[in-house]
């Protein structure tokens, strides 16, 4: 089931698994070698207008545009949206407090073109990624560097170039004050950045590990303005009210804290007209409504006070679209395809708390949550049961491993558990619709919390060793829908009445950023990133190092079969043993019984005022709402004409 959740500052993950934004370790301003450059082993140097680790673009050199865009898309007009919750500034990567408005990395680019508004580009490949920022992307066949060529003409929104060595400065500020686990990746990843000339920047990866997503991941660096940094004196890792000034094509309006935000386009954009910006980035304003009740916030779109819902609601979309606007065809009510893995939501259990560090306290736990039961009675029977970390795709895990993939699993030894090699990939159980406690799978979990220590007293207490009560913290956000709270509220009683106390309290999104951060919490119905490719980032999710403090890993799994896995993933050299390596690391998450598993919808809800268009053939990988959308000005004329919307 695709739900809202609450805004968490940091690093985000493509599609390929890499970093987005990327800190980094030396810095060293070259003396200036020119544009002639010459490397060793010349002959190996490729030189591309894009880059895929398999070194097969999907687009030519001379593209004129994303095969789905519209090139023609008309500019102008504003596209307004909502979210619940609250903010209180615009540096989305501070993570000293604050809760900072959550789309404000739109004002920012890179050397790779990105979907700014969340998504990878283009929206039709997985693997592959194209030059905005640079021009050029150089690198041996060994991948042990990377040089990117600049374009002399990139501005900042105030008009003053972007350089190089802003490249560099970002680098090395988010290694200096980015979150701790983001920079200690980029740190055992990248050894050096050297400004070679004004427009020119080489990046020197370590030895001895992965070279997947190396290139991905310093390409898709946001870069900012050295000089807007030293003249204000912000910092990366304090909350402010202020977006690091950037080179994006939109930058911070109008706004009021807590109710609003705008995003308008910027005067001084300097890439309209390049290839991987045809067609895209069409509204003149992008304006965020802010609410903190969900009831209110469905009202108010259905008042028109703003245009554009993504709904996450099986009760509302069951049931709320049945109001004049609707009926009379002002508004538009659409499920549309989608792609992508559905994102990993259910019931996660924090392993870095007792007892949630035993895999047989975790499997007893998700016994208690009844999804069949949960789609009947709270979900219109509108979801479908996910088993798997990567649902639907090539390399979901089934049935007892054999081939390559069983082959791989052997190769790496005592990391995997035997009972892997031989059992069947774990699958949800089933439970009883008719009522939220099924008695069979108590007496499952009953063994399973036996086998672990815990045991039933004389009062109906869930109890240890020393007679005391299993008690769990579960973390609850006050602006959730009220299916999701209805949910929780159900599982809380469920474990209740296997004597296991629960404390749900509800708090706000500013509280609950911060316990996020912190993992203060035992349990979270919350949601893990899908994978599609490999690529360093899934240490960051699934991997051991980083565990405790990485906000991607709120398991904080720690699993020596996920982490060889992972470090498998990343030494394959053809998409077919990449694959094979994900499935396992699919098969693996799966054993590790880190989280209940929730429902899915296949499809993307959206409902919208009658006056926006969008290409009839959508990308696999992205709505594109904010991407490849455009406004038509006669619809919306007609609608306030016809007192659907007001002026």
């Amino acid at each position: 089931m695709k739900e809202k959740t609450f805004k968490i500052a940091g690093p985000m993950f493509d599609r390929r698994g890499a970093l987005r934004l990327m800190g980094g370790s030396a810095l060293s301003i070259g003396a200036g070698l020119g544009s002639g450059m010459a490397w060793a082993n010349e002959d190996e140097i490729i030189h591309s207008h894009g880059y895929s680790f398999f070194g097969d673009l999907q687009y030519p050199a001379d593209y004129p545009h994303f095969d789905y865009v519209n090139p023609n898309a008309p500019k102008g007009g504003t596209m307004t949206m909502s979210t619940r919750g609250t903010f209180d500034g615009f540096n989305r990567y501070s993570w000293k407090g604050g809760n900072p408005e959550s789309s404000a990395g739109v004002v920012a680019e890179s050397m790779f073109a990105e979907m700014p508004w969340g998504g990878g580009a283009p929206a039709d490949s997985i693997t592959d990624s194209y030059c905005l920022i640079a021009k050029e992307v150089e690198y041996p066949k060994s991948q042990e560097w990377c040089v990117f060529h600049m374009r002399d003409d990139v501005v900042f929104s105030d008009g003053s170039p972007l350089r190089a060595q802003d490249a560099a400065f970002t680098h090395n500020l988010f290694l200096e004050q980015a979150i701790r686990s983001y920079a200690r990746s980029v740190k055992e990843r990248i050894t050096g950045v050297e400004v070679i000339d004004d427009h020119t920047i080489k990046y020197t990866f370590a030895e001895g590990i992965s070279r997947r997503s190396l290139i991905s991941q310093v390409g898709g660096t946001p870069i900012f303005s050295e000089a807007w940094y030293k003249e204000t004196g912000e910092r990366l890792d304090e909350p402010s009210i202020l977006a690091p000034m950037a080179s994006g094509p939109y930058q911070v309006g109008d706004y009021e804290f807590n109710r609003y935000v705008e995003y308008v386009r910027n005067p001084n954009y300097w890439g309209w007209d390049h290839p991987a910006n045809v067609g895209r980035f069409n509204f003149d304003k992008v304006r965020i409504e802010y609410f903190t009740d969900a009831t209110a916030e469905f009202e108010a779109f259905k008042a028109g006070e703003f245009t554009y819902r993504s709904e996450g609601s099986t009760k509302r979309w069951a049931t709320g679209y049945d109001f004049p606007g609707i009926q009379n065809g002002t508004v538009k009510k659409e499920a549309l395809p989608s792609g992508s893995a559905p994102t990993n939501f259910g019931m996660l259990y924090n392993t870095l708390r007792a007892p949630l560090d035993n895999r047989d306290v975790r499997h007893a736990l998700s016994l208690a949550f009844n999804f069949e039961w949960v789609r009947e009675s709270l979900q219109y029977e509108l979801t479908t049961q996910r088993s798997s970390f990567a649902e639907g795709q090539e390399w979901e895990a089934k049935g007892v491993p054999e081939g390559a993939e069983l082959e791989l699993l052997k190769s790496l030894g005592d990391a995997v558990p035997a009972e892997m090699l031989t059992e069947t990939a774990v699958v949800p159980h089933t439970s009883n619709p008719s009522n939220p406690i099924d008695r069979r799978n108590k007496r499952a979990a009953l063994k399973l919390f036996e086998k672990a220590g815990w045991t039933v007293n004389d009062a109906g207490q869930m109890v240890d060793g020393d007679g005391k009560q299993m008690s769990l913290d579960c973390l609850v956000i006050a602006t959730w829908d009220e299916t999701r709270l209805a949910l929780i509220e159900t599982y809380v009683k469920t474990l209740a009445n296997w004597g296991i106390k629960v404390k749900a309290d509800k708090v706000d999104s500013a509280q609950a950023q911060q316990r996020w951060i912190d993992k203060d919490y035992d349990m979270i119905y919350n949601r893990y990133r899908s994978f599609a490719a490999a690529g360093t980032g899934l240490h960051q999710m699934f991997g051991s190092k980083t565990a405790e403090v990485s906000t991607y890993n709120p398991a904080a799994l720690r699993s020596s079969a996920v982490d060889a896995i992972i470090d498998a993933a990343l030494a394959t050299t053809t998409r077919e043993d990449e694959v094979v390596a994900l499935t396992a690391l699919d098969r693996a998450l799966r054993y590790e019984r880190i989280m209940a598993h929730a429902g899915y919808v296949g499809e993307s809800w959206v409902s919208y005022f009658d006056m926006y268009e969008r290409p009839e053939e959508l990308p696999p990988y992205a709505v594109g709402v904010l991407d490849f959308w455009w406004y038509n000005k006669d619809k919306h004329e007609a609608l306030i004409a016809s007192g659907a919307l007001r002026k």
